[in-house]
């Protein structure tokens, strides 16, 4: 039995003195509601509720126990209150930081409704992919797609993102088409990393497991903006960054720019 639903239609009972207005309140058949009264008294020990053809009528232990429901489930909406408070009465600044893609995509065209949601929120919005320190840098949340690894922070995920290795036309048309995952380690490749100094783990294969290494000809990036300028200079494969996602599945994109 669920005591405090059982409390609730007590209540509703007590104070329509009547079980058949007390069910059709609360959309429910009159002898459900008879049913989780009876099991509250046997629970209590001690009857709650005269009952006559006429009407329904509290017990002097029934007077009590009302009185210190109604005190018990007000307290109870006002502790539950506490967490899903108003949104105007929500206010304060918070400090975000979000990769400029995800920033560009998902935020930017919601932040104006956000905003007009929580009129009492000060958003400052950073958008960038580098190493945060949140404690130093005072960031409430930072949002990332790759794992972080810091101490002393709490990590969720949020979604999953699928993530694609693309070549440009000219590359392809010089370079020909990878067919399959043996196929890159001969191309040339720009690889992002957020950390620089840390080479690409290379694309890995689910099932079976098998991990193919990224070819020796490759140039790294730790900034978004760099890469997307040696992508368009150089005419390269781009690997965009662990994009092993998509490759894993066997495919390789022919037509992206």
């Amino acid at each position: 039995m669920d005591k405090i639903y059982a409390m609730k239609l007590f209540i509703h009972v007590a104070e329509r003195e009547s079980f058949s207005r007390a069910a059709e309140e609360v959309g429910l058949p009159k002898g459900s509601v008879s049913r989780q009264i009876q099991a509250l008294e046997n629970q209590l020990g001690t009857r709650l509720l005269h009952r006559t053809t006429r009407r329904v009528q509290l017990t002097q232990d029934g007077m009590a126990y009302y009185e210190r429901a109604k005190d018990l489930l007000s307290n109870l909406d006002e502790l539950e209150g506490l967490f899903q408070p108003d949104p105007a009465s929500i206010s304060g600044k918070i400090r975000v930081d979000i990769p400029p893609g995800l920033t560009n995509s998902l935020i930017m065209p919601r932040l104006s409704t956000f905003l007009h949601h929580y009129p009492g929120i000060a958003l400052e919005l950073c958008s960038s992919d580098r190493q945060v320190d949140l404690l130093r840098e005072d960031f409430d949340c930072v949002v990332r797609t790759e794992p972080l690894h810091a101490p002393g922070i709490l990590t969720r995920p949020l979604g999953k993102l699928t993530r694609v290795n693309c070549a440009s036309p000219q590359y392809l048309a010089r370079f020909g088409y990878p067919e399959s995952l043996d196929d890159l380690a001969l191309h040339a490749m720009v690889h992002y990393s957020l950390t620089p100094g840390i080479s690409s783990p290379g694309f890995l294969l689910r099932n079976p497991p098998t991990r193919y290494a990224m070819g020796k000809n490759r140039r790294n990036v730790n900034r978004k903006q760099y890469g997307d300028l040696a992508y368009g200079l150089s005419g390269r494969a781009r690997d965009h960054s662990n994009a092993t996602h998509y490759c894993a599945r066997g495919f390789t994109r022919r037509n992206a720019h």
